[in-house]
């Protein structure tokens, strides 16, 4: 499978996953092997497994309004990367989590490697700028 499209499936499925909570659809986007790193200076999620525990358990006091990925960028050697936004409320609290996820795909289109940088903020807000989010 080309870059490109592995990428654009990827955005996809998480853009509506993330949204319904489906960690099963999310799952099928990855490797069995995969390798996640939800935060640069947290241990890596290795394999499948590893990954779906933590995706459980980042959605249990989550319930989300709103899901929103940009157009991925694709770059060389199986890689692309794409900005996300998503509206929240946490605990009762309206919550913004915004960032990026970095993404290395293998020659069936599968994540092998991911890496997210992200950040909340209290309170529903839209990122700064228009680069990304058009």
């Amino acid at each position: 499978m080309e870059t490109r499209e592995a990428a654009e499936r990827f955005v996809r499925v998480w853009r509506r996953a993330w949204a319904e909570h489906d960690v099963d659809a999310l799952l099928e986007l990855y490797a069995e092997d995969c390798v996640h790193r939800s935060m640069p200076f947290r241990a890596p999620h290795r394999g499948r497994a590893e990954l779906g525990a933590y995706l459980r358990w980042s959605f249990a006091a989550e319930r989300v309004t709103d899901v929103r990925f940009a157009a991925p960028v694709v770059g060389p050697d199986g890689v692309a990367v794409a900005e996300f936004r998503v509206l929240s409320e946490e605990d009762g609290a309206p919550a913004t989590l915004a960032g990026c996820v970095f993404v290395r795909f293998d020659a069936a289109g599968l994540a092998v490697e991911t890496r997210d940088y992200w950040h909340t903020t209290e309170g529903h807000r839209e990122p700064e700028g228009t680069l990304f989010f058009v």
